[in-house]
């Protein structure tokens, strides 16, 4: 089964000047995790996401589509990045969920992906 681990972490405390050795850090820890993951012969796909400023929400509203700049919601943390993961059950997919570095200081959230057959 296909799990989506989305991982949450604040714009604003990564853009501090004194968290660019823990960015070093935390790059290093995804370059380990994702060489994990490709060891263990599961199908995955991981990516960081650009910052909110440069999102856009589009909205369908009486008057039609409506785009708005910036995310859906506007939160403490912000969905940073996420891997999609093929795991055989939720334990294994948080299992793997743990291991993301923003795990420390962040959230990541386990969501399985819902297949319907067409």
């Amino acid at each position: 089964m296909k799990y989506l681990l989305m991982i949450y972490s604040s714009e604003a405390e990564w853009a501090r000047p004194e968290t660019e050795a823990v960015k070093a850090g935390v790059i290093a820890a995804h370059e380990a995790l994702q060489d994990e993951l490709r060891a263990s012969g599961m199908a995955w796909l991981g990516a960081r996401l650009a910052d909110t400023p440069s999102a856009r929400t589009i909205a369908q509203t009486a008057r039609g589509r409506v785009v708005h700049d910036g995310p859906f919601a506007e939160t403490k943390e912000q969905l940073a990045g996420f891997y999609l993961v093929e795991a055989p059950d939720m334990a294994a997919a948080e299992a793997w969920a743990q291991k993301i570095p923003q795990i420390q200081g962040g959230k990541v959230e386990v969501r399985a992906i819902v297949h319907n057959p067409t």
